[in-house]
């Protein structure tokens, strides 16, 4: 006689659901992002080259569009690690986009302080206006909406981050507005300040 319970001899294993991102075509930087790439590499020590991932990153999604596999392949060939490497960096930053995605990519925070001032409701609002929902891109290519988490402007919520621009104190009602406003002026809509990076093109 045992306590124990009885095992189940036909059990089955997980199977990791993960997939690979899209092969894409033939990467390689353009002659200019090449050289942006080598000034940035300078600012490291030479057994540190693998710090430079984020902005390597950054250029191949600006050239890109998005991060494909060869594009990849091609970051951790130019920083000697392995594409698991990049792959890893990818896989966490939300900032990193694996498909297409709009010219105008709109990211809504969701962590508390936007939470509490009615973020949920502004991805409603915007929803309904463009037509599609979270992780979404409309059919014009023009928007893709994503929620995320915290865009380090808390005392400004809720913030939408759009493309490399925020857009502070965003209500339910003046969601729809933002959005005709990125059609007609760009990102000269939006109101709050802008990342600079200074590898990217002017």
């Amino acid at each position: 006689m045992t306590f124990h319970p009885k095992m189940a001899y036909d059990a089955t294993f997980h199977k990791s659901a993960r997939t690979l991102e899209d092969e894409g075509p033939p990467f390689v930087y353009t002659p200019e992002n090449r050289a942006r790439f080598e000034e940035i590499v300078k600012r490291y020590p030479p057994d540190r080259r693998r710090s430079a991932v984020l902005p390597a990153l950054y250029l191949a999604q600006d050239q890109a569009g998005y991060i494909t596999a060869n594009a990849i392949r091609y970051v951790a060939g130019l920083l000697s690690i392995t594409p698991a490497d990049v792959e890893d960096v990818v896989s966490f930053y939300t900032m990193f986009h694996t498909k297409p995605v709009g010219t105008f990519v709109v990211q809504v925070c969701r962590t508390l302080s936007c939470a509490l001032n009615g973020a949920e409701r502004v991805t409603e609002s915007l929803t309904a206006k463009l037509g599609i929902k979270p992780g979404e891109t409309d059919r014009s290519g023009t928007f893709t909406l994503v929620e995320v988490e915290c865009l380090g402007a808390c005392d400004r919520a809720p913030v939408v981050m759009v493309n490399d621009a925020w857009h502070e104190r965003l209500t339910p009602e003046d969601a729809p507005r933002l959005v005709d406003d990125l059609r007609a002026r760009g990102e000269a809509a939006v109101s709050g300040c802008h990342h600079v990076i200074e590898q990217r093109k002017p």
